[in-house]
């Protein structure tokens, strides 16, 4: 369904409130005392058969009575008469509603009365905020359509939460420290509307500089992930989540990455590819949001500490690197300038103390040097009160350093009463401050965290490695040979012959049936061996003394063998042994042990895990999570996450790891879960690597049949580069057909920039003026899921773009075109709309649709040269365009 709805829950014109009170205490009675108090300016409409008025206001015996249409409706009646409600509603044209009734879990009818109630809402285009929702507020439309027990202040943040309680505590919370909110909204059951939607709407709400989410649990991720990647290209996001801790899974057969990859890390992995920062409670949400709106944005995570105390420093310090930050290095320029203005005998390192008795001129003096440093991506100034130094001229010289040279400047003024007044100075000024050292650090983590994510968020990788043609057909007829046999566990030889199908060099290996065939096997390797037992859906082989290692002679192979078969049946009564790889020792000294996985997510989908491998994997639990597809930056991120990762360079006598090689395998086995839907997990544990490159050693690989839509697997679409293709327009001119990437954001603004105040107002129905960068990003930045953009480019400049959004049952899309004016009368226009067209065709869009201003000839003759119905909207100056694709060659 279309986002388009959503402002009627925020802005409607009229209110009807369906079970209005006028008994205390009952959710009907307090929603209409909150939208009297609240200053609605539209008619409230309560609905109530029992009662002439309810809270002095006429009320109406049913919806169909109501004398006016609601925009948004309030439902607070049980839930079996809620479905027939909003069928009424829906009838009369109500867009919204918010159903606060709560119950439908426990009815014995529950699961039915959800289904009826959304399939009325649905028939009609109604939206549903609900079930069991504490409601929502929109403080500058004077909208509190809730039961909170407060109301709240307009701010520049919107809240939105799963919790209905924790909605109450946060705006008790927020009231009491003056923070508002520009909208305020629980979820509930999210039956209808959810995280995605609310999202889609806040980030292009002008008067919403922040997003901050409560997460308790998600159901669906195709919505939460797009709507996501959106916004936080145009405001910060914020999540808390809980549920952050799960019982350990630790079923038979399970691959190693199964257990290793708990939900929660897959949702963390999630957050951070889609430009989102988490952080752990809701004290912190508001902390977190305070900086990230105060402080300029930085580019590292290098912090630069100036204290007038040794202490103080320390702290902060620690903090810091146990976040996972960095001290700034000075160099020997920052170490002059310093030089210059603090005392003789000072450390030269960070951080820098300054002294206890620091007059205000050596904080300026110093700062200025800090900011100036190229190597410091912030500077944190901390100061501890003294007798010495009245803690508001220091605060007074911070300020002005920042308005004078400017810089990323955090300050941290210890204590209460004597910090007061500095921290009012600073809070003037715009500067973030804190009232601790520990505080002040984890400020700028939140800061290089979410640039850090940003940094993320911003990569595109294609489908397909440049240059790199594995060999498909090869690994598919492996998988399908075991499907077809019945088994969801690839052998050993088996998972390693597709992963040579996708160029990872594996150790090779050989198979025996019997001890004696081992032995024989064995001689015709060379000595020494490694030997496993293979037996199905045995994974941990080390756990039977199903692995013998260094084997030196042909006895030492059969005895080895049948010392397995002995084991395995103690260990494992009734489980067959299908056999014994055997493979040749290869000494590889320096080589470190490491693994690299995949598991499918309930939520996200398929994800790769990398970090320390071996036989204790679990135990050490050193690993990290990613989303697929993967390119050089994400794979080095990847491995910079974990610990193993600062063994990877030289130490002693051993050579650095060939990282760029580790990085390629990572992206080797991305490509593969992309283009083969049926591996559902892998292991690969121990990756030998070493300035040499990388082996497997060991595999395993589960699989199963894939019925889905291949493109919905992934949580992240890769870029479609497949998409591509020439095109000559009707003038000769040639030009490439091709899915918009980030890279394409100035040759973009170029193109809009070209654009004339009319065609402005073509395009965007007067919502904009000239458009911002961060609105160059937002077209630019899709997800190639919901949002389609293709655009035909021609010696790097944008000649036209189409784009489509399409809604979550895949049944509307919404199409837009804009064509550069020196483009006008080439058949650009017909020659994008096709493309499109096809696109959706191809992957089942029910229809693509429209709105164009009515004075939009132009666009309205397009329209109908390329095959779409044009009507006369609802208003008049707007027609409709429509182009049914299903079923329609």
């Amino acid at each position: 369904m279309s986002s388009s709805h959503l402002g009627s829950f925020f802005q409607p014109q009229s209110i009807a409130v369906i079970g209005a009170s006028n008994r205390p205490h009952r959710i009907g009675h307090v929603v209409m005392r909150n939208l009297l108090a609240g200053g609605f300016a539209g008619p409230i409409m309560p609905v109530n058969p029992k009662h002439r008025s309810i809270s002095g206001v006429w009320a109406y015996p049913d919806v169909d009575s109501l004398p006016d249409l609601a925009d948004l409706a309030i439902v607070c009646t049980p839930p079996p008469t809620v479905p027939e409600i909003i069928e009424s509603l829906g009838r009369r044209g109500t867009r919204a509603a918010i159903v606060m009734t709560a119950g439908f879990a426990l009815h014995p009818n529950g699961p039915q009365l959800r289904q009826d109630l959304l399939a009325a809402a649905r028939r009609h285009g109604l939206r549903i905020l609900g079930t069991n929702s504490l409601g929502l507020l929109a403080p500058k439309a004077g909208l509190n359509a809730s039961f909170a027990h407060t109301s709240t202040l307009p701010g520049k943040v919107a809240f939105v939460s799963q919790s209905g309680a924790l909605c109450a505590a946060v705006l008790d919370f927020a009231l009491g420290r003056g923070v508002g909110f520009s909208h305020f909204v629980s979820l509930g059951t999210s039956l209808d509307v959810d995280f995605g939607d609310m999202m889609d709407y806040l980030a292009n709400d002008p008067g919403t500089r922040a997003i901050l989410l409560y997460v308790e649990q998600l159901e669906e991720r195709r919505n939460f992930m797009s709507a996501g990647r959106a916004a936080a290209r145009n405001k910060p996001v914020l999540v808390v989540k809980a549920n952050r801790f799960t019982a350990d899974d630790d079923i038979e057969g399970a691959l190693a990455s199964g257990t290793l990859a708990r939900p929660d890390e897959v949702f963390d992995a999630a957050l951070r590819r889609a430009g989102m920062l988490r952080v752990d409670d809701v004290d912190e949400l508001f902390a977190a949001f305070e900086t990230l709106a105060r402080a300029r944005p930085i580019t590292g995570d290098r912090l630069a500490i100036l204290t007038n105390g040794g202490g103080a420093g320390v702290m902060a310090a620690d903090t810091l690197l146990a976040g996972g930050g960095k001290l700034a290095h000075f160099s020997a320029e920052t170490v002059r300038k310093l030089d210059a203005v603090l005392p003789e005998g000072w450390t030269h390192a960070n951080p820098a103390d300054i002294r206890v008795d620091a007059a205000p001129k050596r904080y300026g003096d110093a700062l200025a040097a800090l900011v100036d440093a190229p190597e410091a991506d912030a500077v944190l100034v901390l100061h501890a009160p003294t007798a010495l130094v009245d803690a508001e001229e220091p605060a007074r010289a911070v300020v002005k350093v920042a308005k004078e040279i400017g810089g990323n400047i955090l300050t941290a003024w210890v204590g209460e009463h004597a910090a007061a007044k500095a921290r009012e100075q600073f809070g003037k000024a715009g500067l973030p401050t804190y009232d601790t050292p520990n505080r002040a650090v984890r400020a700028f983590l939140h800061m290089a965290n979410y640039w850090r994510n940003q940094e993320l968020l911003m990569q595109t990788p294609p489908a397909a490695l440049e240059d790199f043609r594995p060999a498909r057909g090869t690994a598919r007829l492996v998988i399908e040979a075991a499907l077809l046999a019945g088994r969801d566990t690839l052998d050993e030889p088996e998972a390693k012959a597709v992963l040579t199908a996708y160029g990872l060099p594996v150790v090779e290996t050989h198979i025996a049936q019997t001890p004696a065939e081992a032995a024989a096997v064995a001689d015709g390797i060379g000595y020494p061996v490694a030997l496993t037992v293979m037996a199905a859906n045995l994974t941990r082989k080390w756990d039977v003394g199903g692995v013998a290692l260094n084997l030196e002679s042909r006895e030492a192979v059969q005895s080895a063998a049948q010392g397995m078969l002995r084991r395995l049946d103690e260990a494992r009564p009734g489980t067959s042994c299908d056999g014994f790889t055997l493979q040749r020792m290869v000494s590889r000294r320096n080589a470190r042990q490491l693994i690299i996985g995949v598991t499918t997510d309930r939520v996200f989908g398929p994800v790769i895990l990398f970090g320390e491998g071996g036989r204790a994997v679990e135990i050490i639990r050193d690993h990290a999570i990613g989303l697929p597809p993967l390119n050089m930056v994400l794979a080095r991120e990847l491995i910079d996450r974990t610990r193993i990762s600062r063994l990877l360079s030289a130490y002693l006598d051993r050579p650095a790891v060939d990282l760029d090689r580790i990085c390629l395998t990572l992206m080797k086995v991305s490509q593969m879960i992309i283009d083969l839907p049926e591996i559902v997990g892998v292991d690969i544990n121990p990756l030998f690597a070493d300035d040499r490159g990388v082996t497997v050693v060991d595999a395993h690989m589960k699989v199963a049949r894939f019925t889905g839509v291949e493109r919905s697997r992934l949580a992240i679409r890769p870029y479609p580069a497949a998409l591509e293709e020439p095109a000559t327009l009707k003038d000769g001119t040639p030009v490439l057909l091709r899915p918009i990437r980030p890279e394409d954001a100035p040759a973009h603004e170029a193109l809009m920039v070209s654009l004339s105040p009319e065609d402005l107002r073509f395009r965007f129905f007067n919502l904009v003026g000239r458009l911002r960068p961060s609105q160059m990003a937002r077209f630019t930045q899709i997800d190639y899921d919901r949002e389609m953009a293709f655009i035909a480019t021609r010696d790097g400049r944008t000649l036209g773009v189409v784009r489509t959004v399409t809604d979550a049952d895949n049944e509307r899309a919404e199409i837009a075109i804009t064509v550069h004016p020196a483009a006008r009368g080439t058949g650009i226009g017909p020659v994008l709309i096709d493309k499109m067209v096809r696109y959706c065709r191809k992957h089942g869009t029910g229809m693509v649709v429209g709105e164009v201003l009515a004075e939009n000839r132009a666009m309205i003759k397009l329209a109908q040269k390329t095959g779409f119905s044009v009507r006369r909207g609802e208003d008049d100056d707007v027609v409709e365009i429509e182009l049914p694709l299903r079923g329609n060659i």
